[in-house]
């Protein structure tokens, strides 16, 4: 092969490795978006299932004694 030749192909490699960093970069960027977003969610349903125990409990206790709920069809 030829010194120019071999000069083009490592600036096409050169050139490969910048875009994957730049693809690399922005993945991880997403990522971090994602798990922050995962983080979120996740205590949002965690006090929605303390919201309908509290609501659940409620219900129990407002119910008379010795009276059931009806069954749901």
């Amino acid at each position: 092969m030829k010194k120019k030749e071999l000069l083009q192909m490592v600036e096409d490699l050169q050139s490969q490795v910048a875009f994957q960093e730049d693809a690399l970069q922005a993945l991880q960027a997403a990522l971090t978006g994602q798990q922050q977003d995962l983080l979120v969610l996740r205590r949002q349903l965690q006090l929605l299932k303390e919201r309908q125990d509290e609501q659940a409990a409620a219900l129990d206790d407002a119910r008379p004694e010795g009276r059931e709920a009806p069954p749901h069809y």
